[in-house]
């Protein structure tokens, strides 16, 4: 049994190294040397040699890390780690500000700047002030547990300061690696004759992700805090900035270069001030990420899709470099769409190796004069795809002839090698499974009239399985060309057809692997209406639009013989996207797709549930949202309307039932006024949705 006094010095010992790692990491002001710091850390690994019951998660000597872990588990975030809208130029700033300021009805609001840095985000809880869990943001919905190797990052508090926190909650921000970190590791890498790094962000990922989180206590790892996820029995301040100062009196590293703004001017001053110092920072920033203070006007604000309206990420502008266009390529997608890319010499930018480039389309081509064996001028930002900003003519040969082949420039005649595939537009043959190719009225794209081709096929099933859609855990790109490739499977529809014996006949597939494989496709059967909708890859066809057509019509049955016209009478169903889907249910291929995923008990089905008068007791009435709510966020207003059998305008007209009006109004109420519309105020609006009208 441990002596008291051996428990007290171990308590003592980890409150003075918590207190040095805050101060050295975090303020940036350490008050021992690094022989004293060291001497201490010593001192309390020996102590818990002695005394292995009294160590703990939260001990500093968690920091060296632990020995290699099986693999990662998944985490579910309590609250999705949602993505960012972007803007690109001051218009786009401004066009974003006005959005806010139209459903604020106000431009009077406070906006805060943050340098958006390049690493990757993850989200932490704490309990009783002590570091419990640490997860990637993954698809922001689902990510990895990481929670020891994160306890190797010396800025993350395993214990917080002070004691005014919440009880439980989750702190989010971005771990990266600074600049000065990132050069040392490619010199030991140099030295070692290991391959260098790409770049920091990577870096930061790679080293994040290592089983073995005794490698990443190693690797230089920051931490700097941008938000709380959630919290219980306990609260944070009502603003972003505030917030923030909270956090780190925690103990949490916050960017010293954060600012608050109280006109949306300064925010393009902090934005120019940053693009043109942004090279003297010690770390990788690619923007600047602007938020509404207000939380209460953050929640009434709301969400649009996957992005926060009330946040938008002003992006510096990308890097660019010359390269060489070796040829042009056709990859035909899920859709049928052949779309064009360029093969290029490699070349480094936006912290890239860079070997090929979106092209879009034949008109995309044409309009920037590209042709076999130019000099071009690329461009990358971040993680978006590599784009060819330009041609460079004046690098053509000068006397050189036009290839009627390829369009390439060349002196000599016989310059053409036999692997060129490009001849100068889209090809009027699928290259894949030649079939003819068309390009239909109003749209850029020219496609694949075949359904069956290979390459749509292939596409087609990754899409019905992914995670969005019908979400069949296990079956990843290589296990889809393994099914199609061995006849396993022709559409996806053959999916529910798989057997124990059909799975065990491919090279490397385990009992358990296969089990678990099929037991994920039984689950998927009875995924939503919507996600089967949206599995089906109907063009112009995402998750939103599933989900309006699945709630209009309720089953794939009424939804095949729906027409164009009728469907382009839903709301937020535009023309294009009508005769999309009219048009998918017209083939005959599709129809028997359907059936089969019916006779596989797929859900292609779901209950309507007759309701009556008093369950839709604003069947007819037409609302107007407008000003700050408390009690609800607008959009939750909004649904409870709809829910209720109601109808939501953006507009009072006189055809208003009702105005629903809550602080700061605006010019709706005046305009309501006028009309003689009806006004309700929170508590009428909540005691009408309460007592059914």
């Amino acid at each position: 049994m441990p002596d008291p006094k051996d428990t007290l010095r171990i308590e003592q010992l980890r409150e003075q190294l918590h207190d040095h790692n805050y101060r050295y990491y975090v303020l940036d002001a350490p008050t021992v040397s690094d022989e004293e710091y060291d001497r201490l850390l010593r001192e309390l690994q020996e102590l818990e040699e002695r005394f292995p019951e009294l160590a703990t998660l939260d001990s500093p000597t968690q920091r060296v890390g632990a020995a290699p872990a099986p693999g990662f588990s998944a985490v579910k975030h309590r609250e999705p780690m949602l993505s960012l809208a972007n803007a690109f130029n001051d218009e786009e700033f401004w066009a974003w500000h006005q959005r806010v300021a139209n459903l604020l009805e106000t431009d009077s609001f406070d906006l805060i700047c943050e340098l958006k840095l390049d690493g990757l985000a993850v989200a932490l809880v704490y309990e009783d002030g002590k570091l419990v869990q640490g997860a990637t943001r993954g698809d922001g919905y689902r990510g990895e547990d990481v929670t020891q190797n994160l306890r190797t990052v010396r800025s993350i508090p395993l214990v917080l300061q002070g004691r005014d926190y919440p009880r439980r909650f989750e702190v989010r921000g971005e771990v990266y690696l600074p600049k000065e970190g990132f050069r040392k590791i490619n010199e030991e890498r140099e030295a070692e004759g290991l391959p260098l790094y790409v770049n920091p962000r990577n870096s930061a990922a790679g080293s994040l992700r290592q089983l073995d989180s005794r490698i990443t206590s190693r690797r230089p790892l920051e931490l700097c805090v941008y938000g709380v996820g959630w919290a219980e029995e306990g609260r944070f301040p009502d603003s972003q900035w505030d917030t923030l100062q909270q956090l780190a009196v925690m103990g949490f590293k916050v960017n010293t270069a954060n600012h608050r703004y109280a006109q949306a001017g300064g925010v393009l001053d902090y934005y120019r001030k940053w693009l043109e110092t942004r090279e003297g920072l010690g770390y990788e920033a690619d923007g600047v990420v602007i938020k509404v203070d207000r939380f209460d006007y953050q929640r009434h604000l709301g969400f649009v899709g996957r992005e926060p309206r009330w946040a938008i990420a002003y992006k510096f502008p990308a890097e660019r470099a010359m390269t060489r266009l070796l040829d042009i390529k056709i990859n035909v997608g899920r859709t049928g769409a052949l779309n064009p890319y360029a093969e290029l010499e490699t070349v480094f930018v936006g912290g890239a190796n860079i070997s090929h480039a979106t092209l879009h389309n034949e008109d995309y081509i044409a309009t920037k004069d590209l042709h076999v064996e130019d000099f071009v001028e690329i461009e990358r930002a971040g993680e978006v795809i590599p784009q060819i900003v330009r041609s460079l003519p004046e690098r053509r040969p000068a006397g050189g002839q036009e290839c009627e082949r390829c369009g390439s420039y060349f002196h000599a005649t016989n310059h053409h090698p036999e692997a060129v595939t490009w001849t100068g537009r889209i090809p009027e043959r699928c290259p894949v499974c030649n079939s003819d190719v068309v390009r239909l009225p109003g749209e850029a794209v020219n496609r694949c009239t075949n359904g069956a081709c290979p390459a749509q096929l292939y596409e087609g099933v990754k899409h019905f399985v992914s995670r969005g859609a019908m979400d069949i855990e296990g079956m990843g790109e290589k296990l889809v060309r393994s099914l199609l490739d061995s006849g396993l499977i022709e559409d996806v529809a053959g999916i529910y057809s798989l057997t124990l014996e059909n799975l065990l006949s491919l090279e490397r597939m385990a009992e358990k692997s296969a089990t678990n494989i099929l037991v994920n496709i039984e689950a998927s059967k009875s995924r939503p209406l919507s996600r089967v909708i949206n599995g089906l890859g109907i063009p112009h066809v995402g998750s939103e639009t599933a989900e309006l057509v699945a709630a209009h019509f309720g089953g794939l049955e009424r939804l095949s013989e729906a027409t164009a016209e009728g469907l382009a009478g839903i709301s937020g169903i535009g023309p294009i996207v009508a005769e999309a889907i009219a048009t998918y249910f017209l083939q005959p291929a599709n129809q028997e797709i359907i059936a089969r995923l019916d006779q596989a008990g797929v859900t292609v089905e779901e209950e309507r549930i007759e309701r009556s008068l008093q369950e839709t007791p604003l069947v007819g009435m037409t609302f107007v949202v407008t000003g700050r709510l408390e009690a609800l966020s607008r959009s939750q207003a909004e649904g409870k309307i709809k829910s209720l059998g109601g109808s939501v305008t953006g507009s009072v007209s006189k055809k208003t039932t009702y105005l629903v009006a809550g602080e700061e109004p605006g010019s709706k109420l005046e305009k309501a006024q006028e009309l003689n519309i009806p006004v309700l105020n929170e508590r009428g609006f909540l005691d009408l949705m309460g007592g059914g009208g």
